[in-house]
């Protein structure tokens, strides 16, 4: 009877404690959208907030599928021939499942799965951007002016192309389904669908659709991808341009801590676009997003960056490091954009021979910044940092 007693009054002093304590309750709150998450997906989750506190990810849009001046090679990217390791974070994009002929649609999905399977298998990190085709007036992703349709209010529940838009995120399910590593098990993705949607280059964008309809596009997507299509291998992220100033602003069209996982940013603009720089200010929204994440028990990343061309030597550790160092904030990852193929300027990684290869080397052995093979596996939860 004693030993009830006492068993009864210290469950009673742990609820207590953390009800009062918001450090352990805010464990508590750090669990994927997802309550049916994969166990990988799920430890990929506790693992990117536990490094974000001594060490951020660094990425590279496209990194393994092509880079500059060469596409397809096997186990190839410029950071890696730079530096002599992958990125721990690769970008793939969504934006060929939709708006194509079935065979080109299918020629995607078979190049998702192996780029997504590939680095899961070697313990790195998938993002998935979406330059979604506008499903309604068949054009591009980009919003043009007397021919691009303001889609979102077709999409959402009562829209007339709702039913189209469910056959597209079958799509994407079929990829989510069927990318799995050579262990048998689902490749988890962090899926950051309608980024920089606080601008107006995007058909998903602010000045094209109403508050309460972009919320309801990202419940709807959320719901249906988990709920009715179990998909069960996405972190979600939510990453407007860099146009908020403050928490409210950033704020403006969050659809809620319940649909969201991860919190990024895209923010070009303060860090060096047409060589103009406004650092003290970018450091600030990082601090933003950064601090609500910490708030609500979520993850952080910086979701996009760069500086085309490279022309600043220095800007790895001059600027992009000290940025992420400035305010101690706590981010999963750094994502860089994409190195084209055909074009001599559209770089944002360093390739070899490429000026700012010295710098970034100092970049790379920095030991904040991690890189693929820096990493155990983070898709265990006993591994520990």
């Amino acid at each position: 009877m004693h030993m009830r007693l006492r068993l009864l009054a210290l469950s009673f002093i742990l609820l207590v404690l953390s009800s009062s304590d918001p450090l352990l309750a805010k464990t508590y709150r750090n669990k994927p959208v997802d309550s049916k998450a994969t166990r990988e997906t799920e430890a990929l989750y506790h693992n990117l907030h536990k490094l974000a506190k001594k060490h951020i990810l660094f990425g590279h849009q496209h990194a393994t599928e092509y880079g500059h001046g060469w596409a397809g090679d096997a186990n190839r990217s410029d950071v890696k021939s730079v530096s002599g390791s992958h990125p721990a974070v690769i970008g793939v994009d969504f934006s060929g499942l939709s708006g194509r002929p079935p065979e080109a649609i299918e020629k995607a999905k078979e190049s998702l799965r192996k780029q997504i399977t590939e680095t899961y298998d070697r313990d790195g990190v998938t993002t998935v951007a979406w330059h979604f085709p506008n499903p309604v007036s068949s054009n591009g992703f980009n919003w043009v002016d007397s021919v691009s349709a303001p889609a979102v209010s077709y999409l959402i529940p009562g829209g007339s192309y709702n039913g189209r838009y469910k056959e597209i995120l079958h799509t994407i399910a079929d990829v989510a389904h069927s990318a799995k590593g050579k262990d048998g098990t689902l490749a988890p993705m962090i899926f950051r669908p309608y980024h920089e949607f606080d601008g107006g280059w995007f058909w998903w964008g602010k000045p094209h659709c109403k508050q309460e309809e972009f919320v309801s596009l990202w419940r709807f997507t959320v719901s249906y991808l988990r709920d009715s299509l179990q998909v069960h291998n996405f972190i979600y992220a939510f990453s407007p341009d860099c146009l908020f100033k403050t928490e409210a602003s950033y704020l403006e069209r969050y659809p809620g801590d319940e649909w969201v996982d991860m919190l990024g940013v895209d923010n070009y603009a303060d860090f060096g676009r047409n060589g103009r720089y406004n650092v003290p200010a970018g450091i600030k929204k990082l601090k933003i997003v950064s601090d609500y994440a910490q708030k609500a028990g979520k993850l952080a990343a910086f979701t996009e960056t760069g500086l085309e061309s490279i022309p600043d030597t220095t800007w790895w550790t001059n600027t992009l490091l000290k940025s992420l160092k400035a305010e101690k904030v706590r981010l999963s990852y750094v994502l860089v954009w994409r190195n084209d193929r055909q074009s001599p300027t559209h770089f944002y990684a360093p390739y070899p021979g490429q000026a700012s290869v010295p710098d970034f080397l100092r970049f790379y052995q920095d030991p904040y910044t991690w890189f693929e093979t820096d990493l155990p596996s983070l898709y265990r939860r006993r591994w520990f940092f």
